[in-house]
């Protein structure tokens, strides 16, 4: 393990440490490597990555707090099993948290953001929608995760900010296996990212939360689709349940969440 963390030259601390694994992991998650029940343990996880197990430890308590882990004393942790009813409740609990946050600016008259503010967001939100036409998950995610996170930040306070972005993730921890085993999932792969800047951008608070809606309604019937049809055998995706590899240190230089 390198002493200093890519690109800056500050020593790796416990806790720089503790979240880059936690980075890594939940990234594993998201491109269905972890699948939904596997198991492992903090030594193995420790070995798999190079370091002490005070770390691992730390960063998987930190995912089991997040709702993305189990833990179990005497096996160690596994991955969140996620149920459609779970994954409907979460589009559901979003869908009424942003509509109370854009019903407040309505009522508040509060301004737009300025257009030099949302010029990070405007790029997220290009990148995510053409990831989204392509059916390209692996880029789709990293985007979209930053998409609401950096617009959340913009419109509402912190709190909600990273409530929301909590919801999100967990909703593709539950969705990465069932669309990477379909053959087309740009079909069911939300792609108006724009038109929310867009409505963003002009103050139009009625607009965004019809644009908002939208992706929700398109979450939901997702999730009729699923319960209609065949699920992947023990929550698998393409990766067909193959354990994940075993990286040999912690990557630096994660992508931003």
């Amino acid at each position: 393990m390198p002493g200093n963390a890519s690109g800056g030259g500050t020593a790796v601390t416990r806790s720089t440490l503790r979240q880059q694994i936690a980075d890594a992991l939940r990234d594993e998650v998201l491109a269905g490597r972890l699948q939904p029940g596997q198991e492992f343990t903090v030594r193995q996880i420790a070995d798999q990555y190079g370091v002490s197990a005070t770390p691992v430890r730390e960063a998987l308590v930190d995912l089991s707090a997040q709702g993305l882990l189990d833990s179990d004393q005497h096996r160690g942790f596994k991955v969140h099993r996620f149920s459609v009813d779970d994954y409907r409740t979460m589009v559901e609990a979003r869908s009424m948290v942003v509509d109370g946050v854009f019903r407040q600016r309505t009522e508040r008259c509060s301004a737009a953001p300025s257009a030099q503010a949302l010029l990070s967001v405007r790029r997220r939100a290009e990148e995510a929608a053409r990831a989204a036409r392509a059916g390209d998950l692996d880029i789709l995610i990293g985007y979209d995760l930053r998409f609401w996170r950096e617009l959340g930040a913009l419109v509402t306070n912190h709190y909600i900010s990273e409530f929301l972005h909590r919801l999100r993730v967990q909703a593709w921890v539950f969705a990465v296996p069932y669309l990477r085993s379909d053959p087309a999932p740009a079909e069911w792969l939300w792609s108006g990212h724009e038109k929310v800047v867009d409505a963003v951008t002009h103050g139009d608070a009625e607009a965004v939360r019809a644009e908002i809606h939208a992706c929700n309604a398109h979450a939901l019937a997702w999730a009729d689709r699923l319960e209609r049809g065949p699920a992947p055998a023990d929550g698998s995706g393409a990766a067909g349940g193959r354990p994940a590899p075993a990286p040999a240190r912690v990557p630096h230089g994660r992508r931003e969440r």
